[in-house]
């Protein structure tokens, strides 16, 4: 490949151009460097992560249902799968009203969580819960709420109450 003289000069001009800008002049500062990326944000971690507990829901039975914890700065979020509850009828996805109340560091208080966002649910499968979120503050432990509404959930025409017959096992979930 041939070059001409005036692409030659230009080649020429430009690496030249590069380097110069490449190298501080004399008694010139150094460029400064490029600033440090932010920290992430500190990890909050909640312990145990899941959980299961025995809740009686009236007319509709019991069942052993499973909790999976998360927590993201004060806003904890929970899952719950009631693998011996079946849906009767298939339930579209987010279609779900839900309420779960916690007992707070040994009671009296109690702390809510609240959603909308089940999963769609075929007829003939275990009925799946959340995310449901509430507000945690560092060195929260939450149990289930035995002795009360615990949880509620409406679809459709269908409203469900149940009450917790046991506390969680492993644990409290206890928030960082």
């Amino acid at each position: 490949m041939r070059r001409t003289r005036a692409k030659l000069r230009a080649a020429t001009t430009a690496a030249a151009t590069a380097a110069a800008m490449a190298t501080p002049l004399a008694g010139a500062a150094a460029p400064a460097p490029a600033p440090a990326p932010a920290p992430a944000p500190a990890a909050t971690v909640v312990s145990p992560t899941t959980a299961t507990a025995a809740y009686s829901c009236g007319t509709w039975g019991s069942t052993t249902l499973a909790l999976t914890a998360a927590q993201n700065g004060t806003t904890a979020t929970i899952t719950l799968g009631a693998p011996d509850m079946i849906a009767s009828v298939a339930i579209p996805a987010n279609t779900m009203d839900v309420t779960l109340r916690l007992e707070k560091n040994g009671g009296p208080g109690t702390t809510v969580f609240r959603g909308r966002s089940n999963p769609s649910i075929p007829a003939g499968s275990p009925v799946r819960f959340g995310g449901l979120t509430g507000t945690v503050a560092p060195g929260d432990s939450l149990d289930s709420y035995v002795g009360g509404d615990s949880l509620s959930f409406t679809f459709s025409v269908f409203s469900v109450r149940c009450t917790a017959i046991t506390k969680q096992s492993p644990g409290p979930f206890v928030f960082d």
